[in-house]
């Protein structure tokens, strides 16, 4: 009798391989020419390679090119829609880390830019510079599990400046029906988009730029989707039929109604904060329930306190506790802009287009699911091995979650010694 030998884990090179020969089949379908899928497959390498740019010239170079024409052909002429390449995305999310316990973060981020001809370009508040600068405005929706986090939607802010001037948009491409929307507007149609893919989420969080919009609160109420949304300390919540300033309800808070939990390890070990809740007038929708909480620093010596503000749409029966929890999930959509523009170009594209805009954005979004795959197929190998060796229980090495703060990709490609084969 024929005894087979176990059959050897894949190594990293192996793996990397594996996983994006499988991307790119599964992403293949949704371009018709086969010279528009190579390009593809070799744009997706390049994001994913360790060159410092990766714009269009330094792309054709990886690649092989001496010029950087097909990449640009394939971000502007190449027949291809990359609203259908983000539907296979949330899909791809779905599979590899979906669950009932997700968590939906929406945020916005900056691109900075010269000149005035770049789609949406115009002086405005950076979050990412932190003042106004010359920029391009994106709003994302990530989603987050215990397993990994990841880009799912994205959509361009246009500035009135741009939709009062049809000119302009139409040397920009930007399609004739696209009107002017806000940020929260944009937020609800990639929400709403995730929701009927199927990409479940227990939590909406955000920040108060999405939280102290009505429309948009109400909107999440009607689809019974739960949020934990910051808001600003003038917002108006109703307690007892009265309208109040959420900054005047905290002010009556009792010292005794705070108690001390952590909204997540960082770092430096877990993120503790002082929480109290609030509970407000009921929603009409039955057995849900609407809370202010409230979030404060813990006191350092004579520094004052920070107050935060949320509010809140659970089901009734929710502890603070898991609030508090899915309210720590939102330091993941930083880390998505982080590692996006650090180790996929999610920043470096020389467009000026709408559709250009989209098709790079959403192929380093890809790129970055790419990543998170990599990373969770990677932790569970190590598992699986370390399952497998008998050592003693307090010797036994086991590997962190990859949600940690710790494992950025940056370290997590350094420390598996993973490149582009």
């Amino acid at each position: 009798m024929t005894v087979e030998a176990p059959s050897l884990p894949p190594t990293p090179e192996e793996l990397w391989q594996m996983l994006f020969d499988r991307i790119c089949e599964r992403i293949g379908p949704h371009f018709a020419r086969s010279e528009t899928r190579d390009r593809v497959k070799a744009y997706l390498k390049g994001l994913l390679s360790p060159i410092e740019r990766k714009n269009g010239w330094k792309l054709a170079e990886e690649a092989g090119e001496s010029t950087p024409y097909s990449m640009q052909y394939l971000l502007d002429r190449a027949v291809w829609e990359s609203d259908h390449v983000r539907d296979e995305l949330q899909a791809y999310v779905c599979e590899m880390i979906g669950n009932d316990n997700g968590v939906y973060v929406i945020d916005e981020t900056g691109f900075l830019k010269k000149g005035n001809k770049s789609v949406g370009v115009q002086r405005q508040y950076s979050g990412t510079a932190g003042r106004v600068e010359n920029c391009q405005i994106g709003v994302f929706l990530t989603y987050a599990t215990e397993m990994g986090y990841t880009f799912v939607d994205r959509e361009l802010y246009l500035p009135k400046s741009w939709t009062q001037d049809p000119d302009r948009c139409r040397k920009a491409g930007v399609p004739e029906e696209v009107t002017f929307a806000t940020k929260p507007q944009l937020a609800a149609r990639m929400i709403f988009r995730a929701l009927d893919a199927g990409l479940v989420a227990s939590w909406m969080v955000g920040d108060s730029v999405y939280g102290s919009n009505r429309p948009l609160r109400a909107g999440l109420e009607e689809r019974s989707q739960a949020y934990a949304l910051c808001t600003k300390c003038s917002e108006k919540a109703l307690v007892q039929g009265e309208a109040k300033r959420v900054d005047r309800i905290a002010a009556g808070l009792e010292a005794s109604q705070f108690q001390r939990l952590s909204a997540g390890n960082g770092s430096k070990g877990p993120r503790l904060f002082d929480w109290a809740w609030v509970e407000l007038d009921k929603p009409e929708k039955q057995g849900w329930q609407r809370y202010l909480v409230v979030r404060r620093s813990v006191v350092a010596g004579e520094k004052p306190t920070d107050l935060a503000y949320i509010l809140v749409f659970a089901k009734c029966g929710t502890t603070l506790e898991e609030i508090v929890k899915a309210i720590g999930m939102r330091w993941t959509v930083e880390q998505c802009f982080e590692e996006g523009k650090g180790e996929v170009g999610l920043n470096e594209y020389e467009v000026r287009s709408w559709h250009g805009w989209f098709r790079h954005i959403t192929l380093s979004m890809f790129a970055h699911a790419f990543l998170m795959g990599l990373r969770l197929l990677s932790q569970t190998q190590l598992e699986d091995a370390a399952q497998n060796v008998e050592l003693d229980e307090k010797k036994r090495w086991r590997p962190s979650l990859p949600h940690s703060p710790q494992s950025s990709l940056s370290a997590f490609k350094q420390s598996r010694g993973l490149a582009c084969p």
